[in-house]
């Protein structure tokens, strides 16, 4: 598995510079007028880890793989969307299967960059396109119902599916996202897996400031800050502009850049962090002479299951899994010097693989 988000905001708030930012890709146009995003714009982003770094270095493999993050950005979203306003309406399927929602909102003052409501106002924007979110929520679960009352009557079963459906659509039309909707019953719980919908995803809000407003945080900011805090969200803030001109820069002058401005980290580490923390996702990583990789599973995951990530031959026929933390790992520097040292444990199908694991599966085929 890897972390996948979906890039959301109106227009103009600088969604488009992060995208090209975070992937070091100038695939995503970047205008100053509304709906310049008219194709959605996907790029998959090696995860950087310095503990896959380090690994590399002792077990000098042939190659380095890392885990991914996936994004996805769609042209912006306007008052209206959900009735076909616009043009990023035509894209929200394309973030349906994202696991997580990075709403992008611009947090400083500029003259030369238009807004579409021609005042700046963070919290009144991310309101105008949670709304369109809502709805467009609202009318998937419309049609729903609506397929699932006509096979009510030729299966009496769907009446707690159809139940479900009303009450959700109900909790919807209220304004309420479906991240809100009480999940008390199976036939809820399993409409929400089906549906997928865009308001019972993870958020986190983005904040794009100027420079100056890297450093400490400006008014705007501390606003959906606040917000943010009430509604459980994640919040970050970069500057689009300042990662825009990270991208010709090395690791290193790329540190010290930030760091004249106040920030200690780049806006895709800031994102991934973020993800990672509000998803409850934890890499481990496999090791050897031909692959040092690194593996996304859900924190909580047992060894199994982790081991499904690789292949699905290695869940089913499942032994036990030889396993040393990272930092003893670094400390022996391989694994056989971790296996004399007697630091190296067996674990079986109970063990909950842990953040930084360095695993060697065992299995039958």
């Amino acid at each position: 598995m890897s972390l996948s988000i979906g890039i959301v905001g109106l227009p103009n708030v600088g969604k488009s510079t992060l995208f090209n930012a975070l992937t070091k890709a100038q695939n995503a146009e970047s205008a100053n007028y509304a709906f310049c995003t008219i194709e959605p714009n996907k790029a998959v982003v090696p995860v950087p880890d310095s503990r896959l770094e380090k690994l590399a270095e002792l077990a000098k493999p042939e190659k380095v793989i890392n885990t991914t993050v996936e994004f996805w950005d769609i042209a912006g979203l306007v008052a209206g969307a959900s009735k076909g306003e616009g043009l990023g309406n035509k894209f929200l399927a394309n973030i349906r299967e994202t696991s997580a929602v990075l709403h992008v909102v611009r947090c400083f003052e500029d003259d030369d960059v238009i807004h579409v409501h021609e005042k700046v106002d963070p919290v009144r924007d991310i309101q105008t396109i949670e709304t369109e979110l809502i709805l467009a929520d609202l009318g998937v679960v419309e049609n729903r119902l609506e397929r699932v009352r006509k096979q009510l009557k030729g299966d009496k079963k769907l009446a707690s599916t159809v139940d479900a459906c009303e009450k959700l659509a109900a909790h919807l039309g209220e304004g309420e996202p479906a991240a809100s909707f009480p999940r008390d019953t199976e036939a809820a719980r399993e409409l929400l897996r089906e549906l997928r919908l865009l308001t019972d995803k993870s958020v986190i809000y983005c904040c794009n400031v100027d420079e100056e407003a890297l450093g400490e945080d400006n008014a705007h900011v501390a606003a959906v800050r606040e917000l943010a805090e009430r509604r459980g969200h994640g919040c970050i803030k970069v500057s689009a502009k300042v990662e825009s001109e990270l991208i010709e820069l090395d690791d290193e002058e790329a540190a010290e850049f930030l760091h004249s401005y106040g920030a200690e980290e780049s806006g895709l580490g800031q994102v991934i962090r973020s993800g990672y923390h509000t998803l409850g996702l934890i890499s481990y990583f496999t090791a050897g002479p031909k692959e040092v990789r690194a593996w996304t599973v859900t924190r909580g995951t047992k060894a199994p299951q982790a081991a499904g990530v690789i292949h699905t031959d290695f869940e089913r026929g499942f032994i036990r899994a030889e396993i040393v933390s990272f930092e003893q790992y670094v400390a022996h520097g391989s694994e056989a010097a971790c296996k004399s040292a007697g630091v190296m444990r067996l674990e079986g199908k109970e063990y909950i693989v842990q953040d930084g694991d360095v695993i060697h599966f065992l299995f039958n085929v």
